[in-house]
């Protein structure tokens, strides 16, 4: 099993920034990879990024040149860095991670307990 530990998420004003961090631990081989979604009240979860063991990363056109995603490999931990904070990105934000548990073994996604960021004045 693994767990994921996510912290970071708070209020903040328009423009103003926070910084999300998961933490993965347990039985993992390796994170293929490693992501932040969100769920809006009323709406869908979505994608907002996501980054590859290689480094690849993906980013919602919404928050494209706002959001930063990081990973440090060794400590199984992702970092999203969020500037330029707008009300329309209130929703809570969670840790998805895609693990092999053995050289083998097959991914497995697991989702974080989600924390709440909310933009507002």
């Amino acid at each position: 099993q693994v767990q994921l530990v996510e912290s970071g998420g708070g209020l903040v004003q328009p423009g103003g920034s926070l910084r999300l961090s998961c933490a993965a631990s347990g039985k993992i081989f390796s994170i293929p990879v490693m992501g932040w979604y969100r769920q809006a009240p009323g709406k869908q979860r979505e994608l907002v990024a996501t980054q590859t063991a290689a480094g690849s990363t993906t980013y919602a056109d919404s928050v494209k040149g706002r959001f930063t995603i990081s990973r440090d490999i060794a400590k199984n931990t992702m970092i999203l860095q969020m500037n330029s904070l707008k009300p329309e990105d209130t929703a809570v934000y969670y840790c998805n991670t895609r693990v092999r548990a053995t050289l083998l073994g097959g991914p497995v996604d697991y989702w974080g307990q989600g924390t709440q960021v909310t933009v507002s004045s």
